[in-house]
Parts: structure tokens; C-alpha cells; sequence
């Protein structure tokens, strides 16, 4: 029987609604408004309906004003007025109802932005109760909604502008104005590189193979999607079994090899492992069909291959970053249920989730809605560009990405010197439509990979088949994957895990070398088949410690390796690290 034809007016339908949502898309920044109006229709209409919950707002909204008003009469007490006037330098005797990091400054007891200010947080307090406990609200609108409430309020946040911060306003009278020169020049710069697509004044400094990504080795391997790198040893002898790293590719490899004095790689390699590391490329137009199985095949895949022919006999330590952990997870998941999983020692995860089912504030931008509107923008294109992504972040962390850098920059005119963190953060890579259209819905929308449904080869595969030692890292400020989703991996496999628990963020506390100030950790094992103990008891238990995890997971390497000898040859080199891939924009 010939094959039914796709009817060409349904064809026609469908190209008019894809173009359509990829306007859209574009005009408004990649966040679907229908998904934002889903949620806000969802809370106003419940809480429309819930006249006790309104009484009890009503309630709020009168003691928030009455503390306001007791605190507008304490500074009438204390002479506020004149005190301002005459020691504009000195706080005043009345103490704010509400502290706030924004506000920290004395300058902020001046009047009357003491009052203003204050204002702000209590109204803050009171919509975030507003967007709160309202009956039949679905959980995910409920936090669209408390999210949204949070950025327009930043809006008109009096510590943003230049007529209602006092610390402006002062270093504005203190310079004559020349700071506000400054952060116009300043942003007349960033304005011109955002358009041109330039990295950000200062990255130029940080260029891999030059500043960062030094680390001697070679490419021993190249294809399609990735270059593996093999680094050459610093010691005499080194540990029989490698460690092959997967990072994601959200991001450029060398977060894990930046300068000399913060890169993973080398202090592994210094240490006396034999270290691969994968080098993802950036993405184009013209990639956009590569999808979750490539990054399997042509990456971890084509990578173990590659290694196993170089080393021989030896199982490999497989370590995996972010999303490159995720894959990793999924890979071992399948060498497990193909009866493979001895070409593993062991399995570390850095800041990678397996379990879905509360991802963080990323959730808020991933329903429905929100992914066909991404796919129709990159079916036009064929990729997520790295400025959707980073706008995305920005929304999540928006004081410390968007309005800190305006007061800091453009008001204060101090602008912050680039390290090498920052310029590999502004490094942004692309994503294949499919690859991250697959990743959306099958993880993060279905949660199909803890709940043993994700294929792999045409097979589910699950982490409860996992028997081998993990060593699993969450950081304590992760706002990408949390670490108590990142924990959940106890209830999924019945392997030995040893969890570490570091202060720091989701890059900041995975780079944090020996030596780093102010550093500090919590680590325990559970042992292969024992009983999981639930996040507030295992900080209860777990000890701390004090400096970088680093060189635990050493040890717990070593623990779990053979015995110094001879380092592998290296792999024919198709060019010296850190490669070509890296360098793509």
C-alpha cells in the first residue's frame, strides 16, 4: 500500500503557525505570554473566589501599613528630619522593621529614604504572601506567578535609580557627576558589544590556550559533535584507571581548566591521574538534528572507546559536570543494563540532577507552552543561542546579574575587572533544537529518567541498576540544579554514594581549589544498599569540614584505583589542547 502523503494544506497550516510563534517568540524574549497568562488568570480567578484568603491579605496589608506607619513615628521621635540634615552621615536611633541586603548601606537611614525603602519591602513582603497559599492554585502557576511578582517589583526597587539612592546621590555630589559619566560610557560600550555580539570589555584577556585552557595535552579524537583531549602526565607514575570528564555543553569545557592556579584538570593531573577530558562543539544552523542519542554516541560514548583503546584493560573513573552528569547517569544506566558497567570504576557527578521532579527556578520557564514556543524559534534557526540562555539566568538571579551591575556600573560607575570566571561564563555556546526540545521534555517536563522510562537504543534504562561507587557533589547556592534535587539520587540508586554538600554556587563552589578563602564542606557515604536518610537529616549528620572538597575526592579516587605505574602512551594527536572546538563562537 503506497505511503499516505502529508496533505499539504495541513503542511501550509502548520509552516503559518511555526513562523507565527517564532515572531512571537522573538518579541517577547523567548518567555511564552500565553503560559504567563495561564498562571496569572489561574491566581487572579482563585483568589477571586476565596474570600477568606482575600480577608486575610486585606489583614496583612493593615499590619504591614500599621508597622510603616509605627516606624514613620519613630523617626518623628528620634528628630529624624533634622538629624538627616545635620549629621547626614550618622544612623538614626530608629531601627527599620525589615533588613535587606540592598539596603545595607547607613546611607539608607537618611531621610527620607529610610521611609522609601522600607515601604518597598513591606509592600514585597505583602505580594509575596499575595501570591501564596491561594486554594486551587496549581503548584507551578503559584511559582510563575510569585516570580513575576518579584520582577516587577524589582522594577521600581528605590536602591535602582539614580533620584532614590542615597549612595548614588552621595558619590553623584561627592565627584560632581563624573561617576554617572562613567557608567554612561561604561554602558555605551556594552550597548555596542551587545549588538555586535563582542564579548564583554575585558574577556580578551582570558583566551583559551593562552591565559586559560592551558593544561598540556592533545586531541586524540575528533568527529561530528565533540573533541576528546588527553592530558599529558605530570608525574613519574600515574594511577592505572583514567578519569574521563564530561562536561556539559551549555558550557565550554575549560570551567573545569581554567587558569593554572583553578583548574580541576591540573590539579587532578598533578595528583598523578591520567586525565580525558570532552571538548563539546558550539553548535551552528546546520545542527540542528543532533539530539540526546548523539550526544550519547558521538560524546561519552565514541569517548570511552577512544580511551579503552589508549589504556587498555583498565576500567575508567567517568566524572560529569551540570548536564554532562546527566548523560553520564543515562550512559551508565545503559552500560548496566547491557551488562557493561565494569568499564567503569566509578561515577562522580558534579551539580547534576537525575531526578526532575523539583529542578529549581528553572521549572518556571519549562511547561507546555513554553517549550513549543522555544521549538517553533528553533526550528527557524536550528539552535538556542547562548543570549536566549543567558537572559534566562539573568531573570533568575536578576539582582545579582542585571540590577547590581546597573547601580554598580552605570550609576557608580565602578566597573567590576573581569576574571576568569567571568569571561568564561560570557564564552556562551548554542544548543541543537532537538537535543534541547528532547532534553526539556523527556527530563525536566516527563521526568522519564528517574521513573525508568527514558530509551536508550530502544531500551529503558534505570538507575536502579547502578552498582557502582558514586561520588556526588551539590553546592550549597545552586540555582540551576539544587542540591536536594541533586541528593534524590539516593532514593534512585542503591549504589555507595558518597555525597558532598560545598558552599558556593553552581560554578563558584564546583571551582574551588585548595586554598580558596572562606571554603568549606560537608561530606558522608551511604553505603551500597543502605538505608537513605532524607536532606535535613543528612545535614544534620554529615561532618564539616574546612577548604576546598578537591582533595577528597582524591583520596576517594585513589581509594578506589591501583597502584602507580607507567603512563599510558598518549593517542595520536590530531592537534595540541585545547583543541579547535573551544575556540568556536
Amino acid at each position: 500500500m503506497p505511503e499516505k502523503k502529508p496533505d499539504s494544506a495541513l503542511l501550509g497550516v502548520r509552516r503559518l503557525d511555526l513562523l507565527t510563534h517564532a515572531a512571537l517568540a522573538r518579541l517577547s524574549f523567548s518567555i511564552s505570554p500565553q503560559s504567563m497568562a495561564l498562571a496569572v488568570t489561574d491566581w487572579a480567578t482563585h483568589l477571586a473566589a476565596s474570600p477568606g484568603r482575600q480577608l486575610q491579605l486585606l489583614r496583612l496589608a493593615g499590619q504591614l501599613g500599621g508597622r510603616l506607619l509605627a516606624y514613620a513615628q519613630r523617626l518623628l521621635l528620634a528628630d529624624g528630619l533634622r538629624a538627616a540634615q545635620l549629621q547626614g552621615d550618622q544612623p538614626l536611633a530608629a531601627e527599620p522593621p525589615v533588613q535587606d541586603r540592598r539596603f545595607a548601606d547607613p546611607a539608607w537611614q537618611w531621610w527620607p529614604f529610610n521611609l522609601h525603602h522600607q515601604a518597598f519591602l513591606l509592600q514585597q513582603q505583602w505580594w509575596e504572601a499575595a501570591t501564596q497559599d491561594v486554594w486551587g492554585v496549581s503548584a507551578h502557576h503559584q511559582q510563575v506567578v510569585s516570580f513575576a511578582a518579584r520582577q516587577c517589583l524589582d522594577v521600581f526597587s528605590p536602591g535602582n535609580w539614580l533620584l532614590t539612592n542615597p549612595v548614588v546621590l552621595q558619590r553623584t555630589w561627592r565627584e560632581k557627576g563624573a561617576n554617572l559619566t562613567r557608567g554612561l560610557n561604561y554602558w555605551l560600550d556594552d550597548f555596542q558589544r551587545l549588538m555586535a555580539e563582542e564579548p564583554p570589555a575585558g574577556a580578551e584577556r582570558f583566551t583559551p590556550g593562552r591565559e586559560v585552557a592551558v593544561t598540556p595535552g592533545k586531541v586524540v579524537l575528533r568527529n561530528r559533535l565533540m573533541e576528546l583531549i588527553q592530558y599529558a602526565p605530570a608525574t613519574a607514575k600515574t594511577r592505572p584507571e583514567p578519569v574521563l570528564i564530561v562536561p556539559a555543553w551549555i558550557m565550554k569545557y575549560y570551567i573545569l581548566d581554567l587558569s593554572p592556579h583553578n583548574s580541576l584538570v591540573k590539579y587532578l593531573v598533578d595528583q598523578g591521574h591520567t586525565v580525558f577530558c570532552i571538548s563539546w562543539k558550539n553548535p551552528d544552523e546546520n545542527d540542528g538534528d543532533l539530539g540526546m542519542d548523539d550526544y550519547l554516541n558521538l560524546g561519552f560514548r565514541a569517548a570511552l572507546e577512544a580511551i579503552e583503546a589508549i589504556a587498555p584493560g583498565h576500567a575508567v573513573h567517568a566524572a560529569g559536570y551540570c548536564l554532562g552528569g546527566t548523560l553520564l547517569a543515562i550512559a551508565a544506566a545503559a552500560l548496566a543494563r547491557d551488562g557493561q558497567l565494569g568499564r567503569l570504576a566509578s561515577m562522580t557527578l558534579f551539580a547534576a540532577q537525575t531526578d526532575f521532579s523539583e529542578p529549581g527556578e528553572l521549572s518556571l520557564f519549562i511547561d507546555e507552552s513554553q517549550i513549543a514556543l522555544l521549538e517553533a524559534q528553533m526550528t527557524q534557526r536550528g539552535c538556542l543561542t547562548g543570549r536566549q540562555m543567558a537572559g534566562a539566568f539573568q531573570m533568575l538571579r536578576s539582582y545579582d546579574l542585571l540590577w547590581s551591575r546597573l547601580l554598580g556600573e552605570y550609576l557608580l560607575g565602578e566597573r567590576r575587572p573581569m576574571n576568569d570566571l567571568m569571561a568564561w561564563n560570557a564564552d556562551t555556546t548554542r544548543m541543537p533544537a532537538r537535543m534541547h526540545a528532547q532534553y526539556l521534555r523527556r527530563l525536566f517536563l516527563h521526568n522519564d529518567l528517574s521513573e525508568g522510562r527514558y530509551l536508550v537504543d530502544g531500551q529503558p534504562v534505570s538507575l536502579g541498576a547502578l552498582r557502582l561507587p558514586v561520588f556526588c557533589v551539590g553546592t550549597v547556592a545552586d540555582h540551576v540544579a539544587p542540591w536536594r534535587s541533586v541528593f534524590k539520587l539516593h532514593r534512585l540508586a542503591p549504589a555507595e554514594i558518597t555525597f558532598v554538600l560545598t558552599n558556593g554556587g553552581h560554578n563558584a563552589g564546583i571551582v574551588s581549589e585548595p586554598g580558596h578563602p572562606r571554603r568549606h564542606y560537608q561530606m558522608l557515604t551511604r553505603h551500597a544498599g543502605g538505608d537513605s536518610l532524607t536532606p535535613d537529616a543528612w545535614l544534620a549528620a554529615a561532618p564539616r569540614h574546612e577548604g576546598s572538597w578537591w582533595p577528597a575526592w582524591n583520596d576517594w579516587l585513589n581509594a578506589r584505583s591501583g597502584k602507580p605505574a607507567q603512563p599510558p602512551r598518549m593517542g595520536d594527536a590530531v592537534a595540541d589542547a585545547p583543541g579547535q572546538y573551544v575556540l568556536q563562537k
